[in-house]
């Protein structure tokens, strides 16, 4: 399995068309659940260390966030990007998750990795997280030594 060393960057830019799950909808009532609109934040995690949040979007299903992380890795894996909608009250709702592997970005040659990420969301039992694809759009400038 390879592994990353080094410095990472990290830049999430964006993400469309974000979907509030059933469970985000469960106060609204009425025609409101068509048109809801979520605040995201993304979650970002190399392995299983937060290394940062971006901020939150109000009122919007395709945020737009140009945050940008660096942190030092030691046997990375892979990078982790949790999308959230910002409760007001209780725990913030689960929108969709993705993990990448640094195999797959080290593979690729290329010392910049810059591409849409496809999302897929989970689905509990009861189909509450059932969504639709989500993409966010991040770039990545991983240091290739030493992997």
């Amino acid at each position: 399995m390879v592994v990353f060393n080094g410095q990472l960057k990290i830049r999430i830019r964006e993400a469309l068309d974000l979907k509030p799950t059933a469970w985000s909808l469960r106060h609204a009532v009425g025609p409101k659940t068509q048109t809801f609109l979520l605040d995201t934040y993304i979650a970002l995690n190399v392995d299983d260390s937060r290394v940062g949040q971006t901020s939150t979007k109000q009122r919007t299903n395709s945020p737009t966030w140009n945050d940008e992380f660096t942190t030092e890795v030691i046997g990375g894996r892979r990078i982790e990007l949790s999308v959230f909608h910002d409760a007001p009250i209780g725990y913030d709702d689960f929108v969709a998750n993705c993990i990448i592997q640094f195999e797959d970005i080290l593979h690729s040659g290329k010392k910049h990795y810059e591409d849409w990420v496809t999302y897929c969301s989970f689905s509990s039992a009861a189909d509450r997280y059932k969504n639709s694809i989500q993409r966010v759009f991040f770039s990545s400038l991983p240091a290739v030594s030493g992997h």
